[in-house]
């Protein structure tokens, strides 16, 4: 399995002030779902910060994705392991495969695939 990109996922009551934040260090918008801002470093694009108000179709906000090659093969790897999936394996409308799971100081993963 191969990571393509780590980013953090900051909850957030105040989106416009964080993406003028986060532009000043010179990100730039790359996604605005209206629940999920991604900024996203022009010169490194997959150096990227995402904004969250709520998940769309998930009962938590995640601490950070993941994106990986084959999101089947780390979701069998996460839940042979015994590891506590937080939301199930799903294919999202916006073109993503993901799942969430808990990590052992009780951060949420969000672990991804674009479809």
């Amino acid at each position: 399995m191969t990571i393509r990109r780590v980013m953090p996922d900051i909850q957030s009551d105040a989106v416009p002030a964080s993406r003028e934040f986060y532009e000043r260090l010179g990100f730039e918008q790359v996604m605005d779902a209206g629940w999920i801002v991604t900024l996203a470093s022009p010169s490194n694009p997959t150096a990227q910060v995402s904004l969250i108000t709520s998940d769309e179709t998930a009962p938590v906000v995640p601490d950070l994705s993941v994106e990986v090659d084959d999101v089947d093969a780390a979701y069998e790897a996460m839940r042979k392991s015994g590891a506590e999936i937080v939301h199930p394996l799903q294919d999202e409308e916006w073109g993503v495969r993901r799942f969430f799971v808990r990590d052992p100081n009780g951060r949420v993963v969000n672990v991804l695939t674009h479809r």
